[in-house]
C-alpha cells in the first residue's frame, strides 16, 4: 500500500486525505495546529457559491484597488509598502485579464461538480455542519452593478449555473428580514450554506475512522525528494528536535504555506495571501434570531457575503487586503461589517460580536494549482482564493486521480507519470 503526505489540514489537506484513502491509499496528514480547520478554514463566509465564482481578474479590479489604497475601510484594501512578491504577483495577476471569462466559466463547473462529493460525505459520514440549502441572493444597489452581473450571468450559464434576475420585491420576499434601498437582485437556489470548521472537523474525524493518521501540532520544515520518495523533516509540540519520515508521495495543501514548500521541491507556486475578515454575530433573543437571514446574501458592492449558522449565530464576512502574511485583525476593517449588518437587519443584537481574519491563499489567475509536480511523487492542491470550501470537493477527487494515474505509471516503469494533470492545473 503506498503511503501519501498530505501537508495542511484545512478544508483541502482534509478533504484530499479522504479522497485518497477512498482510493486505498495509506495517509499521513501534517498540520501546524493542534487540530483541523484552524486557520483559513476556520470562521470563513459559509457560503457553498458557485453563484460567486467570478474571477477578479479585471480591469476594474486593477482601478478599484488603486482609487481605494488610501482607504482604510475599503472593500479591496492594497498595502502601497513596497514588496517585490506582492507587486510581482500583481503584474502576473494583470497578464491573466485575457483569461477572465473561461476561468470563471471553469469556477463554475468546478464548484457545481464538488457539490455531490461534498453532500454526499457528509451524508455519509454523518456530519452536522449547519448546512442551509435556501440558496444565495446577491443584492445591487444600482443599475451600474445589477447590469455587470447581467453580463457574469452569461458565463455563469456556460459553466451550468442556473441563476435569476429578482426584483425587489422579489428580493424580500425571498428573504422577509431583509431591509434596505436596493435596485435588484440574482437568486441561485442551488447554492447553499454551513460551517467549514464544522464540517471539516468532521470530515477529518472520519478519516481518522478510515486509518488516516493525523501529526498536529507538527511544522514541515522541508521536503527533500531523493529519487524514489519524498522525505519530511518535521518538528512537533514546539520541540527544537527534528524528526523524520518517508513517504511514496506528498500532497501540498498547506495554503499560504505551498510556496516555500513547492519551492524545495523544484516547482513553482506563485501563491499570495489575501487577508479575509469576517464577525460571528451571537443572536441571543427571539428578536435577533428573528431579524436575521436565513437566506445566503452577497453584497457585490461592498464585497460582503453571509451565512446563518443555526438558530443562534449569524456569519458575515467578506474584504480582501494585500498586506502580506499578517494576521491582525483591524478594527477598521471589522466595523464595516457591524454597520452593514446594522443597515441591512437593524433589529439584530450586536453586542457579541466575534471578530476573525483569515489569509486566503491565492494564485495570480484565481485558479487553484491542482496536479502533479516536476518531480514523481509530488502533487498539489493549493491556491483556492475565496472559493477553497466551494471547490475543495472536486479538486480533491481530481488530485485523487491523478495520484492514483501516477502511482500505475509509477508501478509499471519505475517513475511516476504527470499524466493527466495538465486537464486539473491552471498556468500560475
Amino acid at each position: 500500500m503506498k503511503h501519501i503526505a498530505v501537508v495542511g489540514a484545512g478544508i483541502t489537506g482534509v478533504t484530499t486525505c479522504y479522497s485518497l484513502l477512498n482510493r486505498g491509499y495509506q495517509v499521513t496528514v501534517f498540520d501546524k495546529n493542534r487540530y483541523a480547520a484552524m486557520q483559513t478554514s476556520f470562521a470563513n463566509g459559509g457560503q457553498l457559491s458557485a453563484s460567486n465564482a467570478e474571477v477578479w481578474t479585471q480591469a476594474s479590479t486593477i482601478l478599484k484597488g488603486i482609487k481605494w489604497m488610501l482607504k482604510k475601510d475599503a472593500p479591496l484594501l492594497v498595502n502601497p509598502k513596497p514588496d517585490w512578491h506582492k507587486y510581482s504577483w500583481m503584474a502576473e495577476f494583470i497578464s491573466n485579464i485575457p483569461h477572465y471569462e473561461s476561468n470563471t466559466v471553469e469556477s463554475a463547473r468546478l464548484a457545481i461538480a464538488a457539490r455531490e462529493h461534498l453532500f454526499s460525505w457528509a451524508e455519509k459520514e454523518s456530519i452536522d455542519f449547519n448546512h442551509e440549502m435556501r440558496g444565495i441572493l446577491h443584492m445591487y444597489q444600482d443599475k451600474q452593478g445589477f447590469d455587470h452581473a447581467t453580463r457574469v450571468n452569461a458565463m455563469l450559464a456556460k459553466g451550468g449555473l442556473e441563476r435569476s434576475a429578482v426584483t425587489v420585491e422579489e428580493m424580500k420576499s425571498i428573504e422577509p428580514a431583509l431591509n434596505g434601498d436596493l435596485y435588484g437582485g440574482y437568486y441561485t437556489p442551488s447554492d447553499s450554506t454551513g460551517d467549514i470548521h464544522k464540517f471539516t472537523r468532521g470530515l477529518a474525524q472520519a478519516c481518522v475512522r478510515l486509518g488516516a493518521n493525523f501529526i498536529y501540532d507538527s511544522i514541515v520544515e522541508k521536503l527533500h525528494h531523493d529519487g524514489q520518495g519524498v522525505r519530511a523533516d518535521f518538528t512537533q509540540g514546539g520541540s527544537a528536535n527534528s524528526e523524520v519520515s518517508t513517504f511514496d508521495g506528498v500532497v501540498v495543501c498547506a495554503g499560504i504555506e505551498s510556496r516555500k514548500l513547492a519551492a524545495q521541491l523544484g516547482d513553482r507556486v506563485n501563491i499570495y495571501p489575501v487577508k479575509g475578515y469576517s464577525i460571528t454575530v451571537a443572536l441571543p433573543d427571539e428578536e435577533s434570531q428573528t431579524a436575521a437571514p436565513w437566506v445566503s446574501l452577497l453584497d457585490d458592492d461592498a464585497k460582503v457575503v453571509t451565512s446563518r449558522l443555526g438558530d443562534d449565530r449569524f456569519r458575515i464576512a467578506g474584504t480582501a487586503e494585500f498586506n502580506g502574511v499578517n494576521y491582525d485583525i483591524r478594527d477598521d476593517r471589522i466595523k464595516p461589517l457591524i454597520q452593514w449588518c446594522r443597515q441591512y437587519f437593524p433589529a439584530v443584537d450586536t453586542e457579541h460580536v466575534v471578530p476573525w481574519a483569515g489569509l486566503r491563499p491565492m494564485m495570480p489567475n484565481m485558479m487553484p494549482r491542482v496536479g502533479a509536480g516536476k518531480l514523481p511523487g509530488v502533487y498539489y492542491n493549493t491556491g483556492h482564493g475565496h472559493l477553497g470550501w466551494t471547490l475543495s470537493a472536486a479538486t480533491a477527487e481530481m488530485l485523487g486521480d491523478v495520484v492514483a494515474q501516477s502511482m500505475v505509471a509509477d508501478s509499471g516503469n519505475g517513475t511516476a507519470s504527470t499524466t493527466g494533470a495538465a486537464t486539473v492545473r491552471k498556468a500560475g
